[in-house]
């Protein structure tokens, strides 16, 4: 793998660049899909590839360590072939979902255990656990296994906590290190970034991370119910310190005009559910605000559903036809709201690359919040 930075923005800190893999180029900044448990929730994987279109989707370790498991999928020679995908996959290591878990898990050094959400069987993730699950689901990208803080966090819980995720990554790069890539193709490893919402603690952190000196680098612990300003200010104080010649991925962003202002701040990767959650729920963005297409404001609007045209179906079907698709709970409601939005969203980031490469992304950049920051 290798990573070519190709133009910085004159006015920002956002980057244009691509990153090389055996299953294909990503150009950033990119915004990934999140296919949890082998898909893209409500997305054939002929629509994601011919009108989405994204260089690289997300899978998540442990959902697919619970179902189908590593075994299924060493069968069926990894998580690309199992689901016929043929372009770079990224894992999560499965700490935020720990996270998530927080009554039923323990964390201690060697690990978490936690109680199945399926079943209420208990499991055990280490470092190195973690490091072999994302190996035997193939992933191009896998991620240290961390612990992501809630939101708001005691310093020095989260002071504690950092240093953990340290020794954690140690272990996980030690780990990887002397464990092959499997199915033929060559996997990296990311560290992740934590410390809260504490300036010194986010610094100190990217400065632990950057000195393993791995292929990129990750910023995790935020979008998690903190305002949007202290997410751009850790944000800052990280990018100012990761290298800049590698990628920079922050994880669970997020809304449209996060994503621009984190472009902004120099990360190049991103990955969020909130595309295909809010579309399955009848939310959908656009470039001059959001719509609810619930509301009844629709019922007799037969304009379509964007003109834009960021993926056919915003043409083929009228904003009066998707609402009463919702009104009905007709699935295809939900799968024309999802592929609108996934697209809106890899166009968004499209062009971002482009005003980049321009040298106008500011400018841009700038007038597009202020379009996308409606409710229409």
């Amino acid at each position: 793998m290798k990573f070519d930075l190709l133009q910085n923005d004159p006015q920002s800190q956002a980057r244009a660049g691509v990153i090389h893999t055996d299953h294909g180029k990503i150009e950033t900044p990119i915004f990934m899909p999140v296919g949890t448990i082998g898909t893209v929730k409500g997305v054939h994987q002929r629509e994601l590839e011919q009108e989405v279109n994204p260089d690289i989707i997300l899978g998540n370790t442990y959902h697919l360590y619970l179902r189908p498991g590593t075994d299924i999928l060493e069968k069926a020679g990894g998580l690309h072939k199992f689901m016929n995908w043929d372009r770079p996959i990224l894992t999560d290591s499965g700490g935020y979902q720990v996270y998530s878990l927080s009554s039923n898990r323990k964390i201690k050094e060697e690990g978490v255990k936690f109680k199945s959400h399926i079943d209420g069987s208990y499991h055990t993730f280490t470092p190195e656990r973690a490091m072999d699950i994302q190996r035997s689901i193939g992933a191009d990208i896998i991620m240290a296994f961390d612990e992501c803080t809630p939101y708001p966090c005691d310093y020095n819980y989260a002071r504690r906590s950092m240093h953990m995720t340290h020794r954690w990554l140690k272990r996980c790069i030690t780990h990887f290190d002397n464990s092959p890539d499997l199915y033929g193709h060559k996997q990296t490893l990311f560290p992740i970034v934590q410390g809260s919402t504490y300036k010194d603690l986010r610094k100190q952190s990217a400065e632990a991370i950057a000195a393993t000196d791995q292929f990129g680098n990750a910023i995790g612990g935020l979008s998690v119910g903190e305002p949007a300003e202290e997410m751009y200010a850790m944000t800052e104080v990280v990018t100012a310190v990761l290298p800049k010649e590698k990628p920079r991925y922050l994880m669970g962003v997020g809304t449209p005009i996060n994503l621009l202002e984190n472009v902004a701040l120099g990360v190049d990767m991103f990955d969020c559910v909130m595309p295909t959650r809010n579309g399955r729920n009848g939310m959908i963005f656009t470039a001059h605000g959001t719509m609810n297409m619930k509301n009844l404001k629709w019922a007799e609007d037969f304009t379509p559903l964007d003109p834009a045209n960021y993926a056919w179906v915003d043409t083929a079907y009228t904003k009066a036809y998707v609402r009463h698709l919702f009104t009905v709970n007709e699935m295809l409601g939900r799968q024309i709201c999802t592929i609108h939005n996934l697209s809106f969203y890899l166009w968004l980031m499209r062009e971002a690359r482009k005003h980049i490469l321009a040298g106008d992304f500011r400018t841009w950049k700038d007038q597009m919040v202020k379009q996308m920051d409606n409710r229409l």
